[in-house]
């Protein structure tokens, strides 16, 4: 199975078992915090997430797949890709959309190829029931590849993995087998928090602990309304997502590189400045997201975190002050609420 795997870009699998019910107390524990902020889906599924025969009834095993997705591009050095990126952090005018979103929606890259996974098996065994994940649904993905032996658990709560990192996308398969689990791997971050001392909102409140409401991936992903005031000055020129936990954390030296063109970085999205991305029209901003998962967002909410960007680059003084001020007035009379409150908010921020 692991060599059919590796044919469709897959780096490992494993197997897990359906009694996640261990989990169910601290899953129950952080939805009852509201640190899923706006997520109600995470909510409103309840304990599913932890109850995989519950979701897909007839579940007696899960099939786990994990996929690098750093580009071809990235330096082999070890080290080196991470000090690029981080370098971003210190040109404010420069807008930074996280790694794994450069490249094509890995929904359905991953969902293609579970499935195919899934037909391949099929072919080689007998006809079984069977469904596949990716992201989409109620499912403890790092819980289920943490006890399949995909890695453990960094203190950041992502999936971290000796020979990979954290730099990969899960999936899973539900099937209907009894399958031989694999054996979960033991935890190696010892003493570090550096994702925790790193995160500039504070979001990771203790190891192993997370809350959303001010991660910065949320809040330029997930959450639809106005950024909260103080939480504006800390996401700096990050205008999708936040790699930051990742690109401080010593095992990430060894993230691999993708199998698959797929994830390679599309030009446009990766050193790009801001006033060029906010002067994209909606029709421009579908053209330029087209089979991304950036495109999910909605141009009013790219806009948005655009105009906090600027307003932090204003704030820096990039010496490029004239450019943004022209490029934010010109969205001073948008249409929509969100756009106009953080085109004002940035405005003021370089005064």
């Amino acid at each position: 199975m692991q060599t059919w795997a590796r044919e469709l870009g897959f780096s490992q699998i494993g197997i897990a078992g359906v009694d996640l019910s261990s989990a169910e107390a601290g899953l129950s524990a952080w939805l009852a915090a509201g640190f899923h902020g706006d997520m109600n889906y995470m909510a409103a599924h309840g304990l599913k997430r932890a109850r995989p025969a519950e979701l897909v009834p007839g579940t007696v095993s899960v099939i786990t797949a994990r996929m690098d997705y750093l580009p071809a591009s990235t330096p082999a050095e070890p080290g080196e890709w991470q000090a690029r990126e981080l370098a971003r952090l210190q040109r404010p005018d420069e807008a930074i959309v996280s790694v794994y979103a450069r490249g094509r929606d890995y929904h359905k890259i991953m969902r293609a190829r579970l499935q195919k996974l899934s037909e391949r098996i099929e072919a080689e065994a007998s006809a079984f029931g069977h469904r596949v994940f990716t992201d989409s649904a109620p499912v403890l993905e790092a819980e289920l590849a943490a006890r399949s032996g995909q890695g453990w658990r960094g203190k950041h709560t992502l999936l971290l993995n000796r020979e990979a990192g954290s730099m990969f996308f899960l999936g899973e398969i539900y099937v209907d087998i009894a399958l031989p689990p694999s054996d979960p791997v033991s935890g190696h971050c010892g003493s570090c928090s550096a994702c925790i001392d790193i995160c500039p909102t504070r979001a990771i409140i203790a190891p192993h602990k997370l809350d959303a409401r001010r991660c910065i991936s949320y809040l330029t992903i997930e959450h639809a309304g106005p950024i909260p005031l103080e939480l504006r000055p800390l996401i700096g020129n990050r205008i999708y997502g936040c790699d930051d936990c990742q690109l401080i954390c010593p095992w990430n030296k060894f993230a691999q590189r993708s199998a698959l063109p797929d994830f390679d970085e599309r030009q446009g999205l990766t050193g790009q400045q801001l006033t060029t991305l906010f002067a994209w029209t909606e029709e421009e901003f579908l053209r330029h997201t087209e089979g991304s998962a950036i495109r999910r967002i909605g141009h009013e909410r790219w806009l948005r975190n655009i105009a906090v960007a600027m307003g932090n680059a204003l704030h820096a003084g990039t010496g490029d002050d004239a450019n943004l001020r022209a490029a934010l007035l010109a969205r001073r009379d948008h249409a929509s609420d969100v756009v106009r409150e953080h085109v004002e908010w940035a405005l003021s921020s370089g005064v």
